[in-house]
């Protein structure tokens, strides 16, 4: 049956032709369109600033999610200054996407930061964020961050702020959540996972006094979906592999979203019905086999969501 509120997103999967893929996904239907990054990673990899500036350009309605921005590598008002000179270039249309990172030190340590000082940087850059995103002339004594008298010019044209969403797998990553933001995008989580971490964001929300009722949940996968079944599972346990240098085969069907649209569909509405309101879809196949994943996914699985 059709789901009333459910959205889809999908990322960018090359660093490289932006522009066109930019439009693709927007013309395909997907309500948002994300950007993860790294410094140093495996295989090829963006700056989620960079190329959603380039998709801002190329695009006129979708939003733009950073999936997720590395928060500990930048400074806290930088990065408060590009994300809101970005929701400004887009026409109010980012959304940010929060990570701590961590998998990989030694972009870390390139950007002389201490990994194990990523969650209370984390923190602080998110008290910078949420202060300078919503007040002029801010005074603030953090950890790592000192403000006198300090303001964004322009503030972000959202009000009150762009939409923050907090990823990882933690406790402390859904307390976060339940402090600083609107939503909740894990990946690499089963249904029974996203249950229970909804279950404790709510928890921890209400043991703030905030009012949960808004605060929404998603979830983010790597996807192939091809009408031949084992087809579309190759495709995604080859790509992980190389993508995260271990062997994926036998964790596709517990984490990705592989195989015909049929079970496709049936294994989304488990997510759906665990309280997941956002699917975020990244493809994991092949480079010559994105652009059919994209459009078999916009015609197969998106319209069994719809009203």
């Amino acid at each position: 049956m059709p789901y009333k509120t459910i959205e889809f997103g999908t990322t960018l999967r090359s660093p490289f032709d932006v522009a066109r893929s930019s439009r693709q996904i927007e013309d395909l239907g997907f309500d948002a369109l994300g950007c993860g990054e790294h410094v140093s990673f495996y295989v090829d990899t963006a700056n989620g600033f960079v190329s959603l500036s380039v998709a801002a350009g190329a695009t006129t309605r979708i939003r733009l999610m950073s999936t997720i921005t590395l928060v500990p590598l930048y400074p806290a008002a930088l990065l408060a200054k590009m994300g809101a000179a970005l929701d400004a270039a887009s026409g109010g249309r980012f959304t940010l996407g929060v990570g701590v990172g961590g998998e990989f030190p030694n972009e870390f340590e390139a950007c002389g930061v201490p990994v194990s000082q990523r969650g209370a940087r984390t923190d602080d850059a998110l008290e910078v964020i949420t202060r300078t995103w919503t007040e002029t002339g801010v005074t603030y004594d953090g950890r790592y961050t000192k403000l006198e008298n300090f303001s964004l010019k322009p503030m972000p044209v959202q009000k009150p702020r762009p939409p923050i969403w907090v990823s990882g797998r933690s406790d402390a990553a859904m307390r976060r959540a339940a402090t600083y933001a609107d939503g909740w995008l894990p990946y690499m989580y089963t249904p029974e996972q996203l249950a229970k971490s909804i279950a404790k964001i709510r928890g921890f929300g209400e043991d703030q006094g905030r009012d949960m009722a808004n605060f929404q949940f998603g979830i983010y996968m790597f996807s192939a979906v091809n009408e031949d079944n084992d087809r579309a599972v190759t495709f995604a346990s080859e790509r992980l592999s190389k993508q995260y240098s271990q062997d994926f085969s036998k964790l596709v069907h517990k984490f990705a979203l592989a195989g015909d649209p049929e079970r496709c569909q049936a294994r989304l509405r488990e997510y759906v019905d665990a309280g997941a309101s956002l699917i975020f879809l990244s493809s994991a196949c092949p480079d010559d086999y994105i652009d059919t994943n994209l459009e078999t996914i916009a015609s197969t699985i998106i319209p069994a969501f719809r009203p």
